[in-house]
């Protein structure tokens, strides 16, 4: 009973996250305003209340917006997102798709210009055929490739030094264990040594 009574209220302490202003932004009415807060995307709101008409995320360091972010806000009417340093590889490709189904009148895809890679700078977003996007996508994967390589080879030169240290280590060792043994030897040799001639005037004067 208590689990059903919990599954029942669920929805309304949802309903009531979901209409709450979001950390750092600023809310009247259905208007939010997250702009020039210095927001970049690890750091972005994950949602919005429901009924947000106008969201301002502009003059921030926003470079993507995180999947699925907008598309609850049905009645949103205006957005601005000029400002930010857009990086367009694969992580604007939700944004490219979301500013694509807006209508003409939604004039939110101004100012959304890239600003990496090199190739695309100062391109807007929403005139990037998706050819172009999935190409940065490769000259970032390009990159990610040449770092692990580099970072192999490193590796292996680390493996490689550990390997001669050890080497060097062991016939050292070896070298020591060596001079140990014969020292030892020795020391017992010249131990036995007076010994022997104590007892020979002995041997000699009972004869």
């Amino acid at each position: 009973m208590k689990g059903l009574l919990l599954l029942c209220l669920l929805p309304l302490f949802g309903g009531q996250r979901s209409s709450a202003c979001p950390h750092l932004c600023s809310c009247h009415d259905s208007e939010v305003d997250c702009s020039s807060r210095f927001l970049a995307s690890s750091s972005l709101p994950t949602s919005f209340p429901a009924g947000t008409s106008s969201l301002r995320l502009h003059d921030n360091r926003l470079t993507s917006l995180p999947n699925g972010l907008l598309d609850d806000l049905t009645s949103l009417s205006s957005i601005s997102l000029h400002g930010n340093p857009w990086q367009c590889d694969c992580g604007v490709l939700y944004l490219r798709s979301w500013l694509l189904r807006q209508p003409a009148t939604l004039t939110s895809h101004l100012g959304v210009n890239c600003s990496s890679p090199p190739g695309l700078r100062g391109r807007l977003l929403v005139y990037l055929t998706e050819n172009e996007v999935l190409e940065s996508c490769h000259y970032w994967y390009c990159d990610l490739a040449l770092a692990s390589q580099v970072c192999l080879f490193v590796f292996v030169l680390v493996q490689a030094a550990l390997l001669v240290a050890l080497i060097v280590f062991l016939r050292r060792f070896e070298r020591l264990s060596k001079e140990a043994k014969r020292t030892t030897e020795e020391s017992f040799t010249a131990g036995e040594s007076p010994k022997e001639n104590e007892y020979a005037p002995l041997k000699g004067s009972s004869i």
